[in-house]
Order: C-alpha cells, then sequence, then structure tokens
C-alpha cells in the first residue's frame, strides 16, 4: 500500500544562497502519527510549508516525488493548491497567538473555511463550528463564535486551531509544534486530544516537535532532521532503543530521565549550532559537533540500514544499545 504522504529528495532553496532543506525524504501511512523531530533551525517547519506551498517570498522548492494520495503536489496549479490546501491536507502553524486573524470573530474564520471548499450556507458552517469547538473541549463554543482571538487564551485558541484544520474532514494534518508556548497542562491535554481525534476520525498527523518526550508518547515513527537532511528514520521504539546517528544519540542524553539522571549533574548537551549550508557543502553537516568525527566525513555520506525500517546517514556501522530514554 503506497503512503498517504510521499516525498522523496526535497530540495528547498532561498535566493539561491542557502539549503533550508536537502535532500529529505518521508512517508506518512494512513492512520499513522510520524514525528519529525529537530533542534530550531533544522528545516522541520519549511518542510512542512514546502508540503502546503507556502514558502516564504524567495523559496524554491524541488523533489523527485512530492505526492498526497497519488496526486503530485508538484505540479498542482495554485488554484488546484488552493483547493486541496485546508481540505484535504490542513495544518496547525507554530504560533496560537497569531495564527488567528485579529480583525474577524472566531464564527467567521471557522466558516470561511467549509464554505471556501464545500459550499452550503452559513448557518450550516457555524453549526459544524460549534459541534467541532464541542469536540475538541471548548466550553460554551457557541458564545465563542462571537469572539474575538484576542479574548481567547493560549490554550483556547490553540483548540480552535485545531478545529479550524478539522472543518473539512481532512486525511492529513500537519501540526507544526502545536504545544509551542502553551503550559505544560495544556500541553498534556492538546496531546491527548490530537490522539483521540486521530482514533476517532482515522487522521494520518504529521507532528513536528523538538520535544522527545512528545514523540515518545504519540509518534508511530520518528524522522529525525539536521541541517536540512533527514539523518535517521525508524520506528519510535526502535528509535529509542537503538539510535544510530550521533545527534539522535545527542538528543536523547540531553533528556532528564528520574532514577537515571543523578541530581545535580548536568543533562548531556550538544555543542555548537546547526550550521548555515551554502552552495558546494559536503559531507556530513553534523561533523563539527560529532565526536566521532574523522576525515571521511567530509566525503559523500552513505545511508545505512539498522533494520527493514531504520535507516540513517552516517559513516558509522550500526551499533546496538540499551534502551534509551523517553
Amino acid at each position: 500500500m503506497s503512503a498517504l504522504l510521499d516525498i522523496e529528495d526535497l530540495e528547498v532553496m532561498f535566493g539561491g544562497r542557502s539549503a533550508a532543506v536537502r535532500g529529505a525524504s518521508l512517508q506518512v501511512e494512513k492512520g499513522e502519527t510520524h514525528c519529525l523531530v529537530g533542534e530550531s533551525g533544522c528545516g522541520k517547519s519549511v518542510t512542512a510549508l514546502s508540503i502546503m506551498n507556502l514558502l516564504a517570498r524567495g523559496g524554491r522548492r524541488s523533489a523527485k516525488r512530492m505526492s498526497f494520495a497519488g496526486t503530485d503536489l508538484l505540479s498542482l496549479s495554485d488554484r488546484e493548491m488552493a483547493r486541496l490546501r485546508g481540505n484535504r491536507i490542513s495544518m496547525i502553524f507554530q504560533e496560537p497567538m497569531t495564527s488567528l486573524n485579529p480583525a474577524f470573530t472566531i464564527g467567521s474564520q471557522m466558516a470561511e473555511v467549509l464554505t471556501r471548499h464545500k459550499g452550503g450556507s452559513r448557518t450550516a458552517a457555524l453549526e459544524r463550528a460549534v459541534e467541532l469547538m464541542g469536540r475538541v473541549g471548548i466550553t460554551a463554543p457557541e458564545m465563542r463564535l462571537g469572539q474575538f482571538p484576542h479574548q481567547l487564551s493560549g490554550g483556547l485558541r490553540q483548540r480552535v486551531m485545531i478545529a479550524m484544520a478539522l472543518m473539512c474532514d481532512p486525511e492529513l494534518l500537519v501540526a507544526d509544534e502545536p504545544t509551542t508556548a502553551l503550559d505544560v497542562t495544556v500541553q498534556a491535554q492538546i496531546l491527548r486530544l490530537l490522539a483521540t481525534l486521530k482514533r476517532e476520525l482515522g487522521l494520518a498527523i504529521l507532528l513536528i516537535t523538538h520535544d522527545l518526550g512528545i514523540v515518545a508518547r504519540v509518534a508511530d515513527r520518528v524522522s529525525v532532521m539536521y541541517a536540512g537532511e533527514v539523518v535517521e528514520r525508524a520506528p519510535t521504539a526502535e528509535l529509542f532503543r537503538s539510535p544510530q546517528h550521533p545527534y539522535t544519540r545527542g538528543l536523547l542524553s540531553c533528556v532528564p530521565v528520574p532514577g537515571r539522571v543523578q541530581r545535580d549533574r548536568p543533562l548531556g548537551s550538544i555543542p555548537g549550532v546547526v550550521p548555515a549550508i551554502g552552495p558546494g557543502f559536503a559531507g556530513c553537516a553534523f561533523r563539527s559537533r560529532c565526536s566521532h568525527a574523522d576525515a571521511s566525513c567530509e566525503r559523500e555520506i552513505p545511508r545505512r540500514q539498522a533494520g527493514s525500517a531504520h535507516d540513517y546517514l552516517c559513516r558509522l556501522a550500526p551499533q546496538f544499545s540499551e534502551p534509551q530514554p523517553a
């Protein structure tokens, strides 16, 4: 069975000077939660915006393949993509405080999604909005229809964004760090809500995050991204049990685990920062931060298999270890 979303060798350039995404490949199956993980600046959000064809001015995308349910996304015109976006593919944007239009009421913004893609009356669209707001845990949804975004808390705005994304019963939900700027209690509520919606509606979710605790709780599969490349891909349990890429191991070493991390001892860390990748760059982008790096890391890096569904981009042979903290 082919993947619902299938991306092979995605490249995203801005101004011809820097590559935000380089040769990234990932697949999202129907009904699964696929997490895209990495530090800020690794290209996760740019990958999501490429799927939606919402790159900022000057951004150019190309790929060997970028298909959704058998439709080639790269060949669609702007008008055809607009019919798909918000309808069969929806996105929860990263910042709930600024993703809603402050000049329009919640009801107006939610109703527009349904009337634009499915037609019908505004009354029917508002009834659908009330139904979905109740489903995502918003109290007194009828009252919320007449409110403006500034009248809602961050958690309520995020729930409105989720309800809005579900207005047209999408097949794929792209969630770009949906718990950013929310307190831990609301974060947990949002994650439980997404898991429930996936189970009840059969949604496929591409979840972007830098929080490995979230990944351990909700993901079926994981793609680890660094400097625009997907450096490791694996089922979630296998990634935590036996991470192969030094970057993945570094990320896991930064996670505090009660009973395993000694009190008053520093957590693990990865020195340095994500590099900017310019034209002509070759080799492993992680080599300047990697304790295993040598001269061979400046040449083309092979993609190795560590299992039937587990591959990684590194010169090191597969290494198998004790389970990692989650």
